[in-house]
């Protein structure tokens, strides 16, 4: 791959010039870029493209990579820190109770706070004393996209708010959200996180049981928990006409939904949507609910 040498700080400025390979990315070194050049142009070294990863799955979350399911051998973390040269490798075990508080292991490297960006805000935390609902980046944006479209500010209970996956993505568009969490380490990370976002004049977090601390009616419920569909009971009191619910859990659970809402005495549209294979022959599935 031919390439061009070119201070990092200008490759915004240059990224639209007539040289400039747009099919390949730039790679880093230090203050250094090298960008590909289109066939023909001038170059500074030719270098080869870089490798593909086919190791372990991995995600990262900060400068930490985390994997979960069964525990790595050395090889495939010796792949993982070749390839990606993370601060430490974390492997989540399982999550434990309501709080979702990861039984984890640093396996590699260190462990510790970290600043991680996604889709434009930044969440602090530390991986292995938090959840971060990696694989959920799709559904965080489809609510903050629902937010959106709205066309108006709306009032959101987000129920299980951890350290602010949905909280925050949905008052940076706009919404005003109540944000519920039982886990204080979780709740102290909501707290810094709606800091560095700049959103504390949209988000009221709460510390606690969820179905202790709504108040008032909702336009919009997050239940972001698998186990949301034992906890709509206590909702109902703060829903009415055209507020949406949206419950999360492995497999759909409608049938539940339909007959908990009309016994209520609530009349309901449900669309389901798919957010992830969960396991094989299971989804997980978010269920939008509309009051009628």
């Amino acid at each position: 791959m031919r390439v061009r040498q070119v201070p990092k700080h200008i490759l915004g400025e240059i990224r639209n010039e007539y040289w400039v390979d747009r099919t390949r990315r730039p790679c880093i070194e230090d203050e250094i870029a090298w960008v590909p050049v289109k066939e023909g142009e001038p170059f500074d070294r030719d270098i080869p493209p870089p490798s593909r990863y086919q190791g372990r799955g991995y995600y990262m979350i900060g400068d930490i990579a985390v994997i979960h399911g069964t525990r790595p051998g050395p090889e495939e973390i010796k792949e993982i820190v070749s390839f990606r040269h993370p601060r430490g490798v974390l492997w989540i075990e399982a999550l434990h109770d309501v709080t979702r508080t990861p039984h984890a292991h640093l396996l590699w490297g260190e462990g510790g706070e970290v600043s991680h960006r996604e889709s434009g805000y930044t969440y602090i935390l530390d991986p292995t004393r938090v959840m971060f609902a990696q694989g959920n980046r799709e559904e965080k944006m489809r609510m903050a996209s629902l937010i959106r479209e709205s066309g108006s500010e709306v009032r959101v209970a987000d129920m299980f708010a951890g350290i602010g996956y949905f909280t925050i993505p949905m008052a940076g568009t706009g919404a005003y959200v109540h944000a519920m969490e039982i886990n204080p380490v979780s709740y102290d990370y909501l707290q810094k996180n709606i800091l560095e976002n700049r959103l504390s004049d949209r988000i009221q977090p709460s510390l606690g049981d969820c179905r202790e601390l709504l108040k008032g009616t909702y336009d919009r419920i997050v239940m972001g928990h698998f186990d949301a569909i034992e906890m709509l009971p206590s909702i109902i009191p703060h829903v009415s006409g055209g507020s949406i619910i949206h419950i999360h859990s492995v497999g759909s659970v409608e049938d539940r939904i339909r007959t908990i809402m009309e016994g209520a005495g609530f009349s309901v549209s449900i669309n389901v949507h798919k957010v992830k294979k969960y396991r094989p022959h299971a989804w997980h599935v978010v269920q939008d609910v509309t009051i009628k």
